[in-house]
């Protein structure tokens, strides 16, 4: 989720290339983009949506990005002190041009939030840090090893999610700890819980989008950095003698910087519990709003894969990732200067009508197109086989098949909300 004020995202925790892993769906190459008219005008600056404010984004910004996305690919919005990106084309065009457009932004709040990780370089320094996170990614260690630990945990969430009853909170009462206990077991923090997780994930994050620079944000947000970088300080000797499957074990034994080594963990903290967690409530809360394409996944392994990315496309978890132009260019028609403080707006570019049919609606029999909601290029996120398979291949067939008769409660709402990062804030649930 983001908050107001918000303009910075933590991004995709796990940054790099991966392989299909168990069913979930393989990656399909891009499609054709639209081929430019040979009179196209000359470029033009881009338009300025001044009407663009933090609080109708975080609301809903679907409507705004329609809007934009008529006027032109490419807006300055005063508001969020970036130009935003909105066309499939244009951010397709960023994913796969990293020399004009720079992951290391100046003036980062990540970066003072978390330090620079890995998501803040480019190649050839983003490729080592990315490398050192080694096979704990990998689809043959999620098929053998973390498939086990992710169903175990779902067994004891869903069981706690049981017990509260009909009418709890499917993403606080679920979804959130048991993407959190995965996500701590995935890094090795052996000595915090899973509610630490959630504790850090969120105050390290509200420090990444602290603009209006509010002195209680950064402090609790250097206060998690600094309890992070205690816990880190003590798992990696124990881990170096006592190796496991985690990030951390894997790290221990690498002659890795510990500032680098902080930093990327951070930033794994900091956005691998949204993805999945966003994700799984997401996809539930579309289907119980669609029974009939419900119904027609009937237990079937790979139909559960395809609304996973059919979600992912229409409410992409992470929605906006910040890029800087390194020299003056043309984006689509419009200029771009250097220095440029670029958003690539992901929930935008997935709900393109060039690209997607009917692109608003939820539709988990689509003809099959690859949206951008893990990124692209070097910056590809590998954290995807991960929360396929946490989500696609564990939680959504045993929820549906422990809870029958599953459905919102229409006496209380759910809500969803954020821009940067978007998902179900509040999802009562109830079953049987």
């Amino acid at each position: 989720m983001t908050f107001p004020g918000t303009t910075e995202t933590a991004g995709c925790p796990f940054t790099g290339a991966g392989n299909k892993a168990g069913t979930a769906v393989d990656p399909l190459p891009a499609p054709p983009l639209p081929v430019p008219a040979a009179d196209n005008p000359p470029p033009r600056d881009a338009p300025v949506a001044d009407w663009v404010t933090i609080p109708d984004l975080y609301r809903d910004p679907f409507p705004i990005y329609r809007r934009m996305r008529e006027e032109a690919p490419v807006h300055w919005v005063p508001a969020v002190n970036r130009y935003m990106v909105t066309s499939y084309a244009a951010c397709h065009t960023i994913e796969q041009d990293a020399e004009t457009f720079s992951a290391n932004e100046t003036g980062s709040l990540m970066k003072r939030a978390m330090g620079h990780s890995m998501l803040r370089k480019d190649d050839p320094e983003h490729k080592r840090d990315r490398d050192s996170y080694g096979s704990t990614l990998r689809p043959g260690t999620i098929k053998n090893h973390w498939n086990a630990v992710f169903e175990a945990n779902n067994e004891k969430y869903l069981g706690e999610l049981e017990r509260k009853g009909p009418g709890a909170d499917f993403v606080w009462d679920y979804a959130a700890p048991y993407a959190a206990e995965n996500l701590r077991l995935i890094c090795g923090f052996h000595n915090a819980t899973q509610v630490d997780m959630q504790r850090w994930s969120q105050t390290m994050i509200d420090g990444t989008g602290n603009y209006a620079d509010d002195a209680g944000v950064w402090a609790k947000s250097a206060q998690s950095s600094a309890e992070v970088d205690t816990a880190i300080d003590e798992m990696l000797p124990y881990l170096k003698d006592h190796p496991d499957h985690s990030l951390l074990s894997g790290l221990a034994s690498l002659p890795i910087p510990l500032e680098a080594i902080r930093a990327n963990l951070k930033m794994t903290i900091g956005g691998g519990l949204n993805e999945p967690r966003d994700v799984l409530a997401t996809t539930v809360w579309a289907l119980l709003n669609n029974p009939r394409q419900l119904a027609s996944i009937n237990g079937d392994p790979k139909r559960y894969a395809t609304a996973f990315e059919e979600s992912v496309r229409w409410v992409a978890p992470i929605g906006m990732y910040p890029r800087e132009v390194t020299r003056d260019t043309v984006l689509d028609g419009v200029r771009l200067p250097q220095g440029a403080r670029v958003g690539v707006v992901l929930g935008a570019a997935n709900r393109d009508p060039l690209v997607f049919e009917d692109p608003e609606t939820f539709n988990i029999d689509r003809p099959k197109k690859p949206h951008l909601g893990f990124g692209g290029g070097a910056h590809f996120c590998a954290g995807t086989w991960v929360a396929r398979a946490q989500v696609a291949q564990v939680a959504m067939p045993a929820l549906f098949d422990r809870l029958p008769g599953l459905r919102l409660d229409p006496e209380n709402a759910s809500i969803d909300a954020g821009w940067v990062f978007r998902g179900l804030v509040k999802m009562p649930v109830l079953w049987g």
